[in-house]
């Protein structure tokens, strides 16, 4: 599951924000607009240190936050002139920081990919996200960027957010459909222990829950009826006959459902090389003092046995429509399980070209954590 020529995936996490929304549990700071060029060097500083551990080419990179289009254009840029070349490089956005000249600069710097999170359409749903941006930034942002010559977008939705109707997740699907997106991402908002937003929203979050089963068939329903592949859980991407041939899946994340190597640089970041994951530090002073020594910044590290690492794969790999090898993942499930799901109609056992294998129906995809939890020893 690991690779010995070291890890072809990277992860690259660029903190700042202008504004934190109270839904966001991420590794996030607000402004900080002083330090965005000493955290730039410590982040190229971090790579340097940990060149070993990737591969001498690498297929994806991924820059995520926070908001990477938040931070200061001049360090961003010289950050992507920096970074190895990959096949698939993503940058996330959100939408208002997007002008014509950033989304120039993103492609001239060799971002093949931007991830736009719009969330919403709806004005109303926006600001109780706490969401800066407005319906008419969202569309912008995408125009710019196909006015740059991006032809490879992925939108960022929510559902399940307090006060929405099941007009509203129609009116979002439709807004975002219009925009024609090569990819979507659609996430049932969770409440997060300790966030501003669970405190305020928690029991309206648990009173929703039962409708949220239906939301998430509406979703799939309107996108894989607009010709989008439902290729993982809660993405999904244009067709290769619709998109001259493209396979559109997000190569980054595939990595990670893949079970694949991967080194996170950044305060919070994780990594997952050889058998061990690490998170680094989530403290900006102690992670700029320690790569200003020409130290690693603080970590703590998790040993991950054969074991663990067979479970994740089992629930990482069934989150996607392609069938999952079983070679090597046997002692991780549930023979008897496994029969009563394939009675029930949910999970399905077939003997392919180079051993049996293991997906998901159509509804056990639907069931999802649930099916595959019962899979499990």
């Amino acid at each position: 599951m690991s690779s010995a020529a070291g890890a072809h995936h990277l992860y690259v996490h660029l903190p700042f924000c202008a504004h934190r929304c109270g839904y966001c549990d991420f590794v996030t700071l607000v402004g900080r607009n002083g330090e965005h060029s000493a955290y730039v060097d410590a982040l190229l500083a971090e790579l340097d240190l940990e060149r070993g551990t990737l591969a001498p080419r690498l297929e994806t990179v991924f820059l995520g936050g926070g908001t990477p289009t938040f931070t200061a254009s001049s360090d961003l840029a010289r950050l992507l002139a920096r970074l190895p070349a990959a096949e698939e490089v993503t940058v996330e956005a959100n939408p208002e920081t997007v002008t014509p000249d950033l989304a120039r600069l993103l492609l001239e710097r060799g971002v093949t990919r931007v991830s736009v999170g719009a969330q919403s359409f709806q004005p109303h749903l926006l600001e109780t996200l706490e969401r800066r941006a407005t319906p008419v930034s969202v569309r912008a942002a995408v125009y710019a960027l196909r006015d740059a010559g991006f032809d490879n977008i992925s939108l960022d939705l929510l559902y399940g957010i307090p006060g929405q109707s099941a007009a509203d997740l129609e009116r979002d699907l439709s807004e975002a459909l219009a925009l024609a997106p090569e990819h979507l991402s659609c996430y049932e908002l969770e409440a997060k222990p300790g966030t501003r937003f669970t405190h305020t929203y928690g029991n309206e979050l648990a009173r929703q829950a039962e409708a949220m089963e239906d939301y998430f068939e509406r979703v799939v329903e309107r996108l894989t009826d607009a010709g989008y592949r439902w290729y993982e859980t809660a993405n999904f991407c244009v067709r290769p006959e619709h998109a001259d041939g493209r396979d559109l899946r997000a190569r980054h994340n595939l990595a990670y459902w893949r079970g694949r190597d991967y080194l996170g640089i950044g305060i919070g970041a994780v990594s997952t090389i050889r058998g061990r994951r690490w998170r680094t530090t989530p403290r900006l002073a102690s992670y700029l003092a320690a790569l200003r020594r020409g130290e690693a910044p603080p970590r703590d590290f998790e040993a991950l046995p054969d074991a663990v690492q067979r479970r994740e794969r089992v629930l990482l790999g069934l989150r996607l429509d392609e069938p999952l090898a079983l070679e090597g993942l046997e002692e991780a499930l549930d023979g008897g399980a496994m029969r009563r799901l394939e009675g029930l109609g949910l999970a399905e056992r077939r003997s392919g070209k180079s051993g049996d294998v293991l997906a998901l129906t159509s509804r056990g995809r639907f069931l999802g954590g649930g099916v595959t939890a019962d899979l499990l020893v």
